[in-house]
């Protein structure tokens, strides 16, 4: 039977993306699944800047608690971190075999140590300490095909139903949060997609 099939759209900006990232590929571990990675850049996937303003207070009290729970660290990055290049340069990482060591380092800059993945500087320092070159990385960052390839995802997204970042999407089940992987391991345990 052939890998079942997981759309993940995400957003490196989002925190819930941050909690996600320490849960999800786990689902790689423990299934017979494939992620087809759908990344976003700007604001897509994410509220609006005026409501974003509104909103923040409220997610960062929401996502502190998680991350005491998680015991994972908390520290937000500046507010006018940008994450389109870290979603471009991922493609290069998927590319290369090294997503998951991409998205964890990333996001744990972001959140955990509050650097601004949006600097070029910061994006060479992962990329080094993951063993993807740092020089490729630069130049994916700002390549205009792949920043259209972040554009063609949020189309897609739109398409399947998406209403935010992170999102799961099996077949025609759309898992929105960090807190739906739970749900999605039990649908692929009933899909009978379970490794052991």
């Amino acid at each position: 039977m052939p890998a079942t099939e997981i759309k993940v759209y995400f957003n490196f900006r989002s925190p819930y993306c941050y909690l996600a990232s320490k849960r999800m590929f786990g689902l790689l571990d423990d299934f017979d699944v494939r992620f087809d990675w759908r990344p976003f850049g700007g604001w897509d996937g994410r509220s609006p800047p005026e409501r974003a303003k509104i909103k923040i207070p409220i997610v960062r009290q929401d996502v502190a608690r998680w991350a005491k729970r998680m015991n994972i660290p908390f520290n937000p990055p500046p507010i006018t971190t940008e994450p389109t290049r870290a979603g471009a340069i991922s493609l290069l990482a998927e590319e290369k075999g090294l997503l998951r060591s991409w998205v964890e380092a990333v996001m744990h800059a972001e959140w955990g140590e509050g650097r601004d993945i949006g600097q070029l500087d910061v994006l060479r320092d992962v990329s080094k300490a993951i063993g993807l070159d740092p020089d490729q990385a630069a130049e994916a960052a700002d390549d205009p095909a792949r920043r259209q390839h972040l554009q063609d995802n949020a189309r897609l997204a739109r398409a399947d139903h998406v209403m935010g970042v992170p999102s799961f999407v099996i077949g025609d089940q759309v898992f929105w949060g960090n807190d739906r992987i739970d749900f999605v391991r039990e649908h692929l345990q009933a899909l009978g997609a379970s490794k052991s």
